[in-house]
Parts: structure tokens; C-alpha cells; sequence
């Protein structure tokens, strides 16, 4: 069995982060934090299950980024019931075999409780990034989960102001960590010399998106963007989840190039004369607070977005992104990016960033965990649900 054997100061410490995200899918908050948190504890990364052909197996492999990848092979004929228990044993003997002196059980999925629910973790951490509730395909009964979770959980998380809000009230011990950006990474886009060879051939002016495709992107919206500005190119980025790629607006001037690693990324922004993010309306983006917004601005590309409340504030409101609600909205706000001095604007969202990291979203994370909070009416109630 192969397993993480970076060398870090609290070694002895184990954390288990039980995702619904794949560890190689996208980059993005759960691995940002979760390779911090592997250079100071043993930290293992809980995948869903997959279907495999053959008896219940843990394939756990080793990240060059110090986290250890646990993938829960299963046979696709079990029932529900039957993955869960499969997955509970599993995990059971593991932990036994580690015998960590702490244990962390952070959570990004409430459904990882079915066959978590005996763990008896020193610390119980949920990082609610989003309201998975409202998503396209949200399994059956996660609400329910998500209440118990929080019961038994030390310390909540959210992923940005407008979760917050909204979920105060249910935990004594909340607190809003809006996702952050590692501003080195994306700013190494403002002196990139040669860009991406399947990008160079699109014509100029690039206008362009990368994130995940899928029930929270105004597809309607691009598609009458195309349209009115055909002289202009659509790049688009991303794996396309959740809806039919058959969906799909095609036009001469929309670019489809599919998912790109992160290491990557840079090199296509470079490209980009403005970026924009054309995200729908509707109650799977209600709380969303997008990571890739201040990675366009380090990158120092100019950005357009739909009215996204914790895009609007603080970014909108700072003059860093520009806000527009559909097709003529968004194309004004284009012209007027493709012409305006880049000079002032980046001075302004440098300032910005320099306040932002993920070293500092970690480390803020990471100062709770050590602390007992005592018990309150809210957690109470929610332990009585």
C-alpha cells in the first residue's frame, strides 16, 4: 500500500478529506488547502467511489504535492447500502493500521457521513464552498445530511460572504474563507512570450472563460455574444460536466478547447484581451463565489461578469470587474475594456491581491483547529434534529 511519507513536523497527525470533487479534475480550493495542510499533517484525500470490476478495493496512491489519494474501488452492481458499508470497512482498516495519534476529518461532501458516521475524529471540520444542495444532480437527502454534519462538526467553514449569510445562524462556529488565488502562478500570464500552440491561430480580440461547464453557465448567453460580435473569438476552457456537450453553442467565433491542467493555464490567459464570466442566474450559482475571479486578475486579464453577488461585492463595487446582466450589457462592457489603460486598473488589483493567498487563507483556517469551542443553543438544536 503506498502511502504519503512526506516529512513534516506533525506527522502524527492524520487528516482525512472526504470530497465529491476528484483529486485530478480541477484545481481548486480543496487541493489549494489540502497541500498546504499536507506540509504540516499526513493528509489523505477521500475520493467518491468508483465503479470497478472486481471485489471493494482502496487504491491509494501518492501526490507529488505530499497528499495521499484514496479512490474507493467498487463493484458497480452494489446497491447504495452495500457502498457504504464497503467503504466504511475499508476506511476502518486503514485508520487502524495508521493508528494516528490525531485524527482531522474535514468534509466537503455531507453524503462522505454515510460511511463516516462512526469515525470519532479529535477534530470534525465541514468546508461548506458550496451550496451543493442547489446543484444539478444533488443527491437525495443532503440537506438532511448537511444538518447532521454540522451538528458533530467542531468548526464550519464557507466559501464566500453570501453563504455565509445564509448559514450563520446554524453553527456557533462559523466562519467565512472566500476562496483566495495564487497570485504567482496566474501573474507569470503578464510576461509569457509564447502561448498555447492550439490557441494560436484564433484571431484577435480573444475573449475568454476556463473554469467547469456545466448547469451554471449562461450557455444562451454566449451563444447571443457570438452572434453580436462575430469579428470577436469565444475561447472556452474547461471539462464540460453535467450537461450534454451536445448543448453546446457552436459558432465560426466559439473555441471549445477543452480541459487544460492548471499548470497550464497562464499560458492561454496570456492570450486573452479580456476575460469574461458568463455565469447564469439561478439558484446553483446563488452562493457561488468563483476562485478563478481573482486568478483573472492576477493574470491581468480584464474581466466581465453576470451579476454574481460575492463577484459584485467586493469586485464589482472596487471597479475591478466589470458587471453585465446579458448579451448587449456584456458586449458594452467589452468595448469599453478593449480600449481602456490597463496601467491604472492594474495598480488597483494589485493592491487588492496583495492582500489575498492561499498561505493566508490556510493559515487562518488552520488556527481552529486547535481551539474548543464551547457548546452553544445553535449546535444544541442542530444535534436534537
Amino acid at each position: 500500500m503506498a502511502r504519503s511519507r512526506t516529512k513534516n513536523k506533525n506527522a502524527s497527525t492524520h487528516l482525512f478529506c472526504f470530497s465529491h470533487l476528484r483529486w485530478s479534475f480541477v484545481f481548486q480550493r480543496p487541493q489549494h488547502l489540502m497541500t498546504r495542510a499536507a506540509r504540516e499533517f499526513t493528509t489523505w484525500y477521500v475520493e467518491e467511489p468508483r465503479d470497478f470490476d472486481g471485489p471493494p478495493f482502496l487504491h491509494i496512491e501518492a501526490d507529488s504535492s505530499g497528499v495521499t489519494v484514496v479512490s474507493p474501488l467498487l463493484p458497480k452492481e452494489f446497491d447504495q447500502r452495500q457502498r457504504n458499508a464497503a467503504v466504511k470497512i475499508m476506511l476502518a482498516r486503514l485508520i487502524s493500521q495508521i493508528r494516528p495519534q490525531r485524527l482531522i476529518a474535514w468534509y466537503y461532501t455531507p453524503m462522505a457521513l454515510q460511511f463516516t458516521e462512526a469515525l470519532e475524529p479529535d477534530r470534525c471540520v465541514y468546508d461548506n464552498m458550496d451550496e451543493l444542495s442547489a446543484f444539478a444532480g444533488a443527491p437525495n437527502g443532503i440537506a438532511q445530511m448537511e444538518r447532521r454534519l454540522m451538528s458533530r462538526c467542531h468548526v464550519v467553514y464557507v466559501g464566500g460572504h453570501s453563504l455565509y449569510e445564509a448559514k450563520r445562524k446554524r453553527h456557533g462556529n462559523i466562519h467565512v474563507f472566500p476562496s483566495s488565488v495564487d497570485s504567482a502562478h496566474f501573474r507569470q500570464a503578464r510576461f509569457v512570450e509564447s502561448e498555447a500552440a492550439d490557441q494560436s491561430s484564433i484571431p484577435h480580440p480573444r475573449i475568454g472563460f476556463f473554469g467547469v461547464i456545466d448547469e451554471r453557465m449562461d450557455l444562451k448567453l454566449v451563444a447571443e455574444l457570438a452572434a453580436l460580435r462575430p469579428e470577436w473569438h469565444l475561447v472556452m476552457i474547461g471539462p464540460t460536466a453535467k450537461i450534454d456537450p451536445e448543448t453546446l453553442p457552436r459558432a465560426a467565433n466559439i473555441h471549445w478547447l477543452g480541459c487544460k491542467d492548471y499548470a497550464s493555464l497562464p499560458r492561454y490567459l496570456a492570450g486573452w484581451d479580456v476575460g469574461f464570466m458568463p455565469f447564469a442566474i439561478n439558484d446553483a450559482t446563488r452562493y457561488i463565489s468563483p476562485t478563478k475571479t481573482p486568478e483573472f486578475l492576477a493574470a491581468g486579464v480584464p474581466l466581465v461578469s453576470t451579476p454574481i453577488k460575492d463577484v459584485v461585492r467586493p469586485y464589482g463595487e472596487r471597479g475591478d470587474v466589470e458587471i453585465a446582466a446579458d448579451a448587449n450589457s456584456f458586449a458594452g462592457k467589452i468595448d469599453f475594456l478593449l480600449h481602456r489603460p490597463r496601467s491604472p486598473w492594474l495598480a488597483s488589483v494589485d493592491a487588492h491581491l496583495s492582500r489575498m493567498s492561499w498561505d493566508e487563507t490556510w493559515a487562518g483556517m488552520r488556527q481552529h483547529l486547535d481551539v474548543v469551542t464551547p457548546d452553544n443553543s445553535e449546535m444544541a438544536e442542530a444535534r436534537s434534529v
